[in-house]
């Protein structure tokens, strides 16, 4: 018989028992921090909408009355209306925007 360098069965069954559980405990840590994920990132949006309904006004000297207005003068894309999470966006009638969700 030849001594043949490798692994055994064993240690391969030891290898995948290790990554499984690592894999057990970084996984919920990931899914937990998506909602944060997501909030943050709906905080930005409403920032940068915020910001082109002040560029609206300086060149209007109004402010868009619906985020559809904003996106017909070319402030938005089409796709640009919610956030991540879903929530909508809305322009208040003194230019403030919010979202559903706050």
């Amino acid at each position: 018989m030849k001594n043949e360098k490798g692994f055994t069965l064993v240690e391969m069954m030891i290898v995948l028992l290790i990554i499984s559980i690592l894999l057990f405990i970084t996984i919920p840590n990931i899914t937990k921090h998506t909602a944060s994920i997501n909030d943050k990132g709906c905080k930005a949006f409403v920032n940068m909408v915020q910001g082109q309904v002040e560029a609206y006004y300086m060149e209007n000297k109004s402010y868009p009355a619906t985020v559809e207005e904003l996106q017909g003068a070319g402030y938005l894309r089409e796709n640009e209306t919610s956030c991540a999470n879903g929530d909508e966006v809305s322009i208040g009638a003194d230019g403030t925007v919010s979202t559903t969700g706050s």
